[in-house]
């Protein structure tokens, strides 16, 4: 049940913080780890930084203060204490460059950056205070009160980081932020018994509004920095109760592949999640209100011109066919309409989009020092987007994608998304991104080309285009198709189409993707099998792969021992977790695989360790490359000269002077393998 919530036609996020701190002194308003803030809390640090902003840092009414928007209650407390003392809060990301920030800082023409990250000897112009000195200095002199600002005064500058060019800064009066606000609220339906759990960066427009809509609604906001860690989610949401997660998809992809089977376990103790910062696939919508029936999933579409203004609710829209993919609905305050190409207003369907506009309360002013982009996108009080979209009967909206990622084939308008949500949902691709390159034979004007992130190597060209052909128009249908390791993403997760076309440029139709790489880079480990046995001449296939691995000195004094008894490896796997009980030795992910392959190597040999593992790939790739399912066990590298696994060793016919350096499990998968994020700055050249 949604609950209304808007308490008159103006207020501002301090005045409230001020009213909460009497009304409910000890409730928790900020958490971020061990560290919380209550709203009297919260509202006697706004005052401290709010007094020391005007009185020692000479911060006036109107001046630009910017800010490093930390995921910690410090920057809470510093947008409060900002707005408090009459400035206008600047954001700048915690992961910034000091020249990125030199260019906002000077952009915006503020008087003040607060931050703690380490500065260049030479910081030019910027005024650099300390952001947690100023947390903690617990200013003592009343200097000023606070002052109710005129609503159509500048309360805060966002500056977008997105993937269309140089940023610009969004102007924001202190009436689009409550109507921003009170929309979120609305929308979702946020209680004042709200926990919610934030892992996303606050200088975004999607975090900052949450932010701002659970401490007005006297909710709970729980802190967090980001979503690499999916133990971290686990542990917030146990700690503080959290009922509530804001998240974007990309994050929900990576919670769902390291959770695995816990996934449901673990986010089903949320009341609601809200997904925002880019639109799930229609995939996505059907498998997560499948797997979370009692979480109640929405969507969300805003921008840092509107903040959120279209609102889904995915699980009311589960069971309607259609309107699942839609991206959201209008609240009553919101008005939408679509555009044709001359700036008319236009009635729509799937064969006819066209450019969405907005208009509302929670608009922006429009952008810092660009007059004529500010023209272009503010007509007659109306905010055009670069979206294109159609409406139904019932006032939903349909994206298709950005106006300049529509891919016109021979005049055939192809969404760049359709073709995505289709592509996800066969069988042998993980995630999928579409656009449009100009014709190789200069025919279609343009034609579509799908870069493909496979979940196995079972994935064909063939057989991705027969699934294609049976659910979409010939013209849709892309003509090449990119195999990626994964898709490249903004910071915020979303799907960079300027790198992509960059990608395409490079290489056009010279796919550097093989069969080899492609096993290379699908591989994922498998821990969970199915009954069924790996049969013998695969074995036989995969056992060759490993004893052609390289050897120094082309020794191979290694042994190969395969188990594919199920008892006897039920009871290797209760001797092992046995022993490693009593050595108090943690064994992870032996879960009764049919086929155990035990490499060893002799003792002597000052490569063993090298040489099996070399071995080890190759049977892991091999395996992958039949369909099946590997992982690596550890644990009788730890626990092999212990006295009863050393006896079992030797019933195998392990020579006593061989150490088993990895225990290759192998089967058909059960589940699919975690798609763990790679770090990309680990490679260097050298000139």
């Amino acid at each position: 049940m949604k609950t209304e919530t808007r308490i008159g036609m103006f207020d501002t996020l301090v005045n409230r913080i001020l009213r909460l701190a009497e009304d409910q002194p000890d409730k928790l308003a900020v958490a971020f780890k061990k560290e919380q803030l209550t709203f009297r809390g919260l509202a006697d640090k706004m005052i401290s930084i709010g007094n020391h902003l005007a009185a020692v840092n000479g911060v006036k009414q109107g001046d630009r203060v910017l800010f490093t928007a930390l995921s910690k209650p410090e920057m809470a407390a510093a947008y409060l204490g900002i707005q408090y003392c009459g400035g206008v809060a600047v954001f700048v990301d915690k992961n910034s460059t000091f020249e990125s920030a030199v260019k906002i800082y000077d952009d915006a023409g503020a008087i003040l950056f607060l931050t703690d990250k380490p500065m260049k000897d030479n910081t030019g112009n910027m005024n650099v205070f300390s952001l947690r000195q100023l947390y903690e200095a617990d200013f003592p002199k009343r200097y000023l009160e606070y002052s109710m600002p005129e609503p159509e005064e500048m309360a805060e500058l966002l500056f977008t980081t997105g993937t269309t060019g140089t940023p610009k800064g969004v102007i924001l009066t202190y009436k689009a932020v409550y109507h921003i606000l009170s929309n979120t609220i609305e929308g979702i339906g946020i209680s004042a018994d709200e926990i919610l759990l934030l892992p996303l960066p606050l200088n975004h427009s999607f975090a900052l509004r949450v932010l701002r809509a659970v401490l007005y609604r006297g909710a709970s906001v729980v802190l967090q920095n980001g979503f690499a860690f999916a133990k971290e989610i686990e542990n917030n949401r146990i700690a503080y109760h959290c009922t509530a997660l804001a998240a974007v998809p990309a994050s929900m992809e990576i919670l769902r592949g390291q959770m695995q089977d816990k996934f449901e376990e673990i986010m089903r103790g949320f009341r609601y999640i809200e997904i925002g910062a880019g639109s799930l696939t229609m995939e996505q919508r059907k498998r997560l209100t499948k797997q979370l029936p009692d979480t109640v999933l929405y969507n969300t579409w805003g921008s840092s011109e509107t903040g959120g203004a279209l609102f889904l609710n995915v699980s009311e829209a589960a069971d309607h066919p259609v309107r699942i993919g839609a991206v959201g609905k209008p609240l009553s305050c919101v008005e939408v309409k679509v555009l044709d190409e001359s700036g008319r207003e236009m009635s729509s369907d799937a064969r006819h989009p066209g450019r969405m506009a907005l208009k509302g309360d929670m608009q922006m002013a429009g952008y810092w020092n660009r007059e004529e982009l500010t023209k272009e996108t503010l007509r007659d009080g109306w905010l055009l987007t670069s979206d294109m979209v159609y409406t139904d009967d019932e006032g939903y909206v349909y994206m298709l994608g950005r106006a300049d990622d529509i891919i016109n084939v021979g005049g055939e308008k192809v969404s760049p998304i359709e073709v995505e949500n289709i592509a996800g949902q066969y069988e042998a691709v993980r995630e999928c991104a579409c656009i449009g390159v100009l014709d190789p034979k200069e025919v279609l004007g343009q034609v579509p080309v799908l870069f493909v992130v496979v979940k196995d190597a079972a994935f064909t060209e063939a057989g991705i285009a027969k699934f294609l052909s049976n659910h979409m128009e010939r013209y849709k249908l892309p003509q090449h198709y990119i195999l990626l390791p994964e898709l490249p993403r903004n910071h915020m997760g979303k799907i960079d189409r300027k790198e992509l076309h960059k990608i395409w440029d490079a290489q056009g139709e010279n796919d550097l993707m093989n069969p080899v790489m492609q096993a290379l880079l699908t591989r994922r480990s498998i821990r969970k099998f199915k009954e069924e046995p790996v049969p013998k001449d695969i074995l036989s296939m995969i056992l060759s792969a490993g004893f052609h691995a390289p050897t120094g000195h082309n020794m191979q004094t290694w042994r190969f021992t395969v188990l594919q008894n199920k008892e006897k490896i039920m009871h290797l796997k209760n001797v092992i977790q046995k022993v490693a009980g009593e050595q108090k030795v943690h064994v992870y992910g032996f879960n009764e695989p049919p086929c155990l392959i035990l490499i060893s190597n002799d003792v002597r040999n000052p490569n063993g360790c090298q040489d099996a593992s070399c071995a080890a790939e190759n049977i892991f790739l091999a395996a992958h490359s039949y369909g099946l399912g590997s992982t690596w066990l550890n644990p009788l590298f730890y626990l092999g000269d212990e006295t009863e696994i050393r006896e079992l060793l030797d019933s195998y016919g392990i020579p006593r002077n061989h150490k088993v350096w990895c225990m290759a499990a192998l089967g058909y998968p059960s589940m699919e393998g975690t798609l763990l994020a790679k770090k990309k700055d680990v490679v260097f050249y050298v000139d």
